[in-house]
């Protein structure tokens, strides 16, 4: 049974609310930081989240392309994992098509501004839209990628379905998101830091902590590397395999849509 219809509650950080509430809320969230997103996961992660990303991009097929391919980078607004998708070899080589999807226009915003900074605006096209609910046609998308959103997301069982419908038999989805540390001890250590730091550091960079603590929350409530690997099991995929980064801070799942 899917999460839609087992619940009428969901997890927005570690409260409780109606789950037509979650969307909005969730925007709200990245709307009230959208200008300093990119600086904040600079603070927040001490800048390993750039090493994350490098990693993930490295994992996909685009170094040994050899024709055109299309791919899906969903809840990606500032553009992070879709420019250095464009600056890799199936990039720079022009056979990458690059489809930006985010909820939330301010962070689509952002990223837009970035593309211009890079000049990548010509490389990717840039739509508002819902994980849920994704703008593409069946099997349309050769890589799926989404960095750090899949927690956002109001129903996951739903957003990895519409990964598997737009991905072409034998696509790749890639998903990049905080874990849970398997040490016991640099648990703790870590969630004193993200709970007693990054709210504070939030306030000072963009002047409201309540960001921050949904941000810091919501990470704890997303279930541990290998139950997500399940749930992307369900939907459908193969191969399915996750790498736990900087000591399981972050994983990185994959799996491949069946030929």
């Amino acid at each position: 049974m899917s999460e839609k219809s087992q619940n009428t509650e969901t997890n927005f950080g570690f409260t409780k609310i109606p789950t037509s509430e979650k969307q909005s809320r969730v925007r709200g969230v990245f709307d009230a930081v959208a200008d300093r997103y990119d600086i904040m996961n600079d603070m927040m992660s001490v800048g390993l989240h750039r090493l994350w990303k490098n990693h993930m991009i490295r994992r996909l097929p685009l170094h040994a392309a050899r024709k055109p391919m299309t791919m899906v980078d969903v809840a990606g607004g500032t553009g992070d994992i879709a420019f250095r998708a464009l600056k890799s070899p199936a990039g720079r080589n022009g056979l990458l098509d690059v489809r930006l999807i985010d909820i939330n226009a301010e962070m689509l915003r952002v990223g837009y501004a970035n593309a211009q900074k890079q000049n990548l605006d010509h490389h990717i096209q840039a739509s508002v839209g819902n994980a849920e609910a994704l703008p593409l046609e069946d099997k349309s998308c050769d890589i799926y990628t989404i960095a750090f959103g899949i927690r956002n997301v109001t129903h996951r069982d739903a957003a990895l379905k519409e990964a598997w419908r737009v991905l072409k038999p034998g696509g790749v989805f890639a998903c990049l998101e905080f874990s849970h540390i398997p040490n016991a001890s640099m648990m703790k250590a870590y969630d004193a830091y993200s709970f007693n730091l990054i709210p504070p550091m939030g306030r000072l960079v963009t002047g409201d902590a309540a960001p921050y603590k949904y941000l810091v929350e919501s990470i704890r409530t997303f279930p541990a590397a290998d139950d997500f690997a399940t749930e992307v099991k369900e939907a459908g995929f193969e191969r399915v395999r996750h790498e736990r980064l900087s000591a399981g801070i972050v994983a990185l799942h994959l799996g491949w849509r069946p030929l």
